[in-house]
């Protein structure tokens, strides 16, 4: 293809593209309807023309057939018969010799080499096409004996003119067609894209209103689908605004606390310098309380910033031995928990992901565990067969609470007194759902709660080692007490 039919193909789509569906739609099915009735034309005229001019032909040859075949024995009497007696009216009658002379005057044709070799006997009988007058004749001759020919003659202008009607009809016909199909293709269009349509004046109306209202779903056809899809997509942003409200309300609520609290206790160091100063021992009070909120507001903040993101965390994809994992988390925990026991019972489990993020996951379920155990009590923790369970030996939690304790800062009414963010089991959720794992908690017979983690294995546990760290501290089914002296049956 040259450049300049390019360009125009190009130009074409262009405007295609410009044109409002309904109207592509349209002129799609006026394009589809023409070509049919286009084809369909095209093969009702080359049919009916050949139909007739095959039947001219035939009836042509019959005649002169019947002709040389009567009982007139003269050619000079057959030319004179007049050319209805033998049943051709509407052709003119020649009959030639093999010299080419006429023995009749009925305006013939004048003689040419084929009806001459007709004559003698050289060709059959033959049918061929002529011009005499300036008009087209379809001509036939046939032997007729000693040197003769008949030769008959029949114009082709009542044929071409039927054949002219015909072509004629068929395009004003094909030409209604089409209009007629460009019409229902709009009607059409028109009907069936009016879902289409409430979708776009639906999408315009959230854009210009920000209101997320669902759009009602009639019929079960491949809109109403797309109008289910839409419904689920607008349900989904309301609930992610509800929830950016909610992270946002709850988030200057709980930062506003430790923020009022360091400027209070900021200020009174302030005022105290200003009036004599505080005692030593009240100044470090003091200042070990604004450390500890400071620690307080940068841990909280980096929750925030760790479930601010909608989307899940991209854990490296390495692998390491869970039982590994929940033994550095015990450890750490125990250092800030050391009136409550830990008993841990673990096996190997490797899985696929980042240990940094199932560490801090871990250390929040232990956290959470040892926050509400009572003093002297035990923090039971196992690996068994690729799941995870913490159990404490708290007060339980109530069953209306157990749905939403891993929401973005939930507390209980019975946690509200105790410090916290209400954002570590909701952290703990965050990372195992990023590692393709489940996290659910249910009450524990005897009181407490169970906490339970499954991670799917990794696929490269065959052929991975173990970390020798992990092989050596969490083989087989140990059972590790931290802070008591005394090993018991893991109450699970």
């Amino acid at each position: 293809m040259t450049d300049a039919g390019r360009s125009a193909v190009r130009r074409v789509q262009e405007w295609v593209a410009s044109l409002r569906l309904q109207t592509r739609v349209a002129l799609l099915v006026a394009l589809g309807v023409g070509l049919a009735v286009t084809l369909t034309s095209v093969a009702a005229y080359v049919t009916v023309r050949n139909q007739l001019h095959h039947q001219r032909d035939e009836q042509l040859i019959a005649r002169a057939q019947a002709a040389v075949e009567s009982s007139f024995s003269s050619p000079a009497r057959l030319a004179n018969i007049p050319s209805v007696a033998l049943g051709a009216g509407d052709v003119r009658i020649a009959i030639v010799s093999d010299d080419g002379s006429f023995f009749n005057a009925d305006r013939p044709p004048p003689a040419n080499t084929i009806e001459i070799e007709v004559a003698r006997g050289l060709r059959p009988a033959t049918i061929f096409s002529d011009r005499v007058d300036g008009e087209t004749f379809r001509v036939v001759a046939v032997p007729g004996g000693d040197g003769l020919a008949l030769v008959l003659a029949q114009s082709m202008s009542a044929v071409e003119k039927t054949l002219d009607r015909l072509g004629l009809v068929l395009l004003l016909v094909g030409a209604v067609g089409v209009a007629v199909a460009a019409w229902a293709g709009a009607l059409i269009a028109r009907t069936g894209l009016r879902p289409v349509r409430r979708l776009t004046e639906a999408a315009e109306h959230v854009a210009e209103t920000q209101r997320l209202d669902p759009i009602e779903v009639t019929g079960t056809d491949e809109i109403a689908r797309l109008t289910v899809a839409f419904n689920a997509m607008l349900a989904a942003l309301d609930a992610s605004r509800d929830r950016q409200r909610a992270l946002v309300a709850d988030a200057g609520h709980e930062l506003r606390t430790p923020l009022t609290s360091l400027r209070t206790n900021l200020d009174l160091l302030a005022q105290s310098d200003r009036s004599g100063g505080l005692s030593a021992d009240d100044r470090a009070d003091l200042l070990r309380d604004v450390r500890a909120q400071v620690l307080e507001l940068s841990a909280l903040v980096g929750d925030l910033v760790e479930l601010a993101r909608d989307e899940p965390p991209a854990p490296a994809q390495e692998p390491v031995d869970l039982a590994e994992i929940v033994s550095r988390a015990v450890d750490r925990v125990q250092r800030r928990a050391p009136g409550v026991l830990f008993h841990t019972e673990t096996e190997p489990y490797v899985v696929d992901g980042d240990a940094a993020l199932l560490e801090r996951a871990v250390t929040n379920l232990l956290d959470n565990a040892a926050k509400w155990s009572p003093p002297g009590g035990t923090v039971w923790t196992r690996v068994k067969d690729g799941v995870l369970q913490v159990r404490d030996e708290g007060p339980g939690i109530a069953p209306e609470d157990l749905p939403r304790i891993f929401d973005r800062f939930y507390r209980s009414p019975e946690a509200r007194t105790l410090p916290g963010s209400g954002l570590g089991l909701a952290i703990v959720a965050h990372a195992v759902e990023g590692h393709g794992g489940t996290v659910w908690a249910t009450p524990a017979s005897g009181g407490g709660t169970i906490f339970s983690v499954r991670l799917p294995r990794s696929a490269r546990a065959g052929t991975e080692q173990v970390p020798e760290t992990a092989a050596e501290g969490s083989s087989g089914s140990l059972g590790q007490v931290s802070g008591s002296s005394q090993a018991a049956d893991t109450p699970f």
